[in-house]
């Protein structure tokens, strides 16, 4: 007689399981190349495994199994066989993960190293009391007073949201219309990275980062290394404590899905408010789909979310057009950028 349970068995692969449920191996491997700076070190040459061991400091131990393991993750390439074999940067680590590279995305993975792997072991205990697993669990701090009060780290959080963003503020820089527009406002600018992007690729237009007092002056370095000093201005304030700067193009990067659904209705309120008729306001996020299937990016960032603020959450573009939509907003559309990448976009 016929085993119903070992005959499905068979017909079943369980690799997508093992790959998802091991996925941290692979993860870790990455970041602790990051970390090493590997891809900055490789540049566009090659090195045999004991160079690298050399130039990183590893033990022998770790040669040839950590190239080899990158090679077989598609993260490098090798030419030959044994030691005398070459690493070298693919193309796309080349650009993305080499630190000389303007396109460098690596910030986030530095981030996600010193911070976010660990507090990832207690996603259970997050799914079971929905409480954050972060610096507030260990110091009481809350994550942004405990970030802002370290120059360096906070530094490091700027450099990670700005590779993390590159790529989505050039998509959007490039496919939305700003040619009716001759201001904006760039609400959590951060570095001004946002504002820097757009007065680039529209000469017309003028723009304002608004961020906390303290990330002010990191700002206004880099807008004075950009040489746009007369067109983009860095300001200082409270997004919640006080009206927004007004502009006739409101954007947010990242900033509405750090919040619980009350401080994601007072940002979209205030960015009505800061409007004019025919005004436009941005909300560059992971989106996740309506039907809550397809961004699996995007739903493990509202997973990160809990992990680092227990009641912020990621939403769909259907969830944004709601919202806007109660606080006054004429209509709402949504524009794939980069990746999982898309902004939301609500018309007054």
């Amino acid at each position: 007689m016929s085993d119903p349970e070992a005959e499905v068995s068979e017909q079943v692969d369980p690799s997508h399981i093992m790959q998802v449920g091991m996925g941290f191996w692979a993860s870790k491997t990455l970041l602790s190349a990051v970390e090493l700076e590997l891809f900055s070190e490789l540049g566009s040459d090659g090195m045999t495994g004991p160079q690298i061991a050399e130039a990183l400091e590893l033990h022998a131990r770790a040669i040839p199994d950590f190239p080899d393991a990158l090679v077989a993750l598609e993260l490098l390439e090798r030419e030959g066989e044994g030691k005398d074999a070459l690493y070298r940067n693919t193309q796309a680590t080349a650009v993305f993960l080499d630190k000389r590279s303007p396109a460098y995305i690596g910030g986030i993975f530095e981030m996600s190293n010193a911070r976010l792997y660990r507090f990832w072991g207690d996603l259970t205990e997050a799914l079971q009391t929905g409480r954050p697993q972060n610096e507030i669990k260990h110091t009481g701090k809350p994550v942004f007073e405990e970030l802002y009060s370290d120059p360096d780290r906070l530094e490091q959080f700027m450099s990670a949201m700005a590779g993390i963003s590159l790529g989505a503020f050039n998509a959007l820089a490039e496919k939305f219309d700003f040619s009716s527009y001759n201001t904006l406002c760039d609400v959590g600018g951060a570095t001004g990275q946002m504002s820097i992007i757009v007065a680039n690729h529209h000469p017309h237009m003028r723009c304002t980062s608004f961020d906390l007092p303290l990330v002010e002056p990191i700002a206004k370095r880099t807008i004075e290394a950009a040489g746009l000093s007369e067109r983009v201005t860095a300001v200082g304030g409270d997004f919640f404590a006080e009206p927004l700067p007004q502009a006739d193009v409101i954007t947010m990067g990242l900033i509405l899905h750090d919040w619980n659904l009350e401080g994601k209705m007072h940002l979209i309120k205030a960015a009505f408010d800061a409007l004019p008729e025919g005004g436009a306001f941005i909300a560059i996020e992971n989106l996740i789909d309506d039907d809550r299937r397809e961004n699996a990016f995007g739903l493990l960032m509202s997973l990160n979310m809990l992990i680092e603020f227990g009641d912020a959450f990621d939403f769909t573009g259907a969830d944004f057009a709601r919202w806007c939509g109660e606080v006054g907003f004429e209509r709402t559309e949504v524009v794939p950028l980069a990746g999982p990448a898309s902004a939301a976009i609500a018309y007054k």
